[in-house]
């Protein structure tokens, strides 16, 4: 090989793609006993946290665009878990919030964040909110890198 940077074990995105299918993976059963999709999942969770919130807000809370929170929302809805509003004040908004059900599965859910991190990090439960709150501080620092490097992108192309 000529260009070790050009493997797949040199690729950071490769191995967030698999950890990213890994994930999704350890989540699947877990949300399939909630009655729940992972974009549904992290609807819920902006819910339980808000109590309620716009469709705009929603899309930005969760980088989703409308195109994949509208049905998402209709299947929510249908499930029971949250009731849709448009605003008297402004009829264009609709405003999201959860029904008496959606509430009660909160509690249904509390079990998820623990296995997840059960399943991604080893130790006792001291050192694995350890090595959660270390992970969640890289993760977000990368986050936050890859969208300033992507706005200053975007700001050069427009000047």
């Amino acid at each position: 090989m000529a260009h070790e940077q050009l493997t797949l074990s040199f690729q950071l995105c490769f191995r967030v793609y698999a950890l990213e299918r890994e994930l999704m993976a350890a989540y699947r059963p877990l949300l399939d006993a909630l009655g729940l999709t992972y974009p549904q999942y992290i609807t819920m969770l902006y819910l339980w946290e808000h109590e309620k919130g716009t469709v705009g807000e929603l899309c930005s809370a969760l980088s989703l665009d409308t195109g994949t929170m509208s049905p998402l929302l209709k299947r929510l809805e249908a499930a029971g878990f949250i009731k849709r509003r448009r605003l008297p004040s402004d009829e264009r908004t609709v405003e999201v919030s959860l029904t008496r059900q959606g509430r009660d599965l909160e509690s249904a859910a509390l079990s998820v964040p623990d296995r997840i991190a059960t399943c991604l990090l080893t130790g006792d439960k001291d050192e694995q909110k350890r090595r959660y709150e270390e992970l969640k501080q890289i993760l977000d620092q990368a986050l936050d890198q890859l969208r300033t490097s992507r706005k200053a992108r975007q700001e050069a192309q427009v000047n």
